[in-house]
């Protein structure tokens, strides 16, 4: 489980692209921020069961930034078929903003407390934060995936994802990224159609240029 910092004040209660995509091999040491006084960054905010959309709702009025990942889930009911939104994080909202300035996050109803470290909140990679804002937006299949940080990480270079970061996994004669937020532990797997990417292809040359970068980098 993610660690937690402080308590809140008691309140009341896609379109898919048919370019081809090309990526390249990602150091396993990406940048992990350091939480800097003063200076706004994303944040992961613990919340109540069920709350994780009124919360985002009232920081956004409250004029925060945030960010509420869904993806969308079938349920049947008999003969009839419903689909939902629902987190792909529940329980968590990201929020950018600075730690000076939190009073206002923690006094939000919902929220119980800002991920962190002892007494210090710290934020989220924002490489992690800007891939799933990226795939969100491109409306490609999203879904709960368990978390997954060793493998073949890459960066894709063209196309709606353009800049996303994630590890490479097969999934049913597939071939797809999974992107985390590691201080959450989660992970999400973004579906990529073979022909979109020109898997075969960029993975021999990816795999060929990995193990020189990783043994530098180790």
């Amino acid at each position: 489980m993610p660690p937690t910092l402080e308590k809140a004040v008691a309140m009341p209660d896609c379109k898919q692209s048919n370019e081809i995509l090309r990526y390249r091999v990602e150091s396993a040491d990406d940048e992990h921020p350091v939480s800097e006084m003063g200076l706004p960054q994303w944040f992961a905010l613990a919340v109540k069961p069920r709350f994780d959309k009124a919360v985002a709702r009232t920081l956004d009025a409250k004029g925060f930034e945030t960010f509420l990942p869904l993806y969308k889930k079938k349920h049947s009911y008999g003969a009839r078929c419903k689909e939902f939104e629902l987190p792909l994080f529940p329980g968590y909202v990201f929020c950018r903003f600075s730690t000076l300035a939190r009073l206002p996050i923690l006094t939000t109803p919902g929220v119980t407390h800002i991920l962190g470290t002892g007494n210090r909140p710290v934020p989220l990679s924002e490489t992690e934060i800007a891939s799933l804002q990226t795939a969100i937006k491109a409306q490609l299949p999203l879904q709960p995936f368990p978390f997954l940080q060793v493998g073949q990480r890459v960066r894709i270079e063209e196309g709606v994802l353009a800049g996303v970061v994630g590890i490479i996994v097969r999934v049913k004669q597939s071939v797809n990224l999974v992107l985390s937020v590691t201080l959450l532990q989660r992970s999400v797997l973004l579906e990529i159609n073979r022909d979109q990417v020109g898997v075969e292809q960029n993975l021999q040359s990816v795999s060929g240029e990995a193990r020189p970068d990783s043994a530098s980098s180790g």
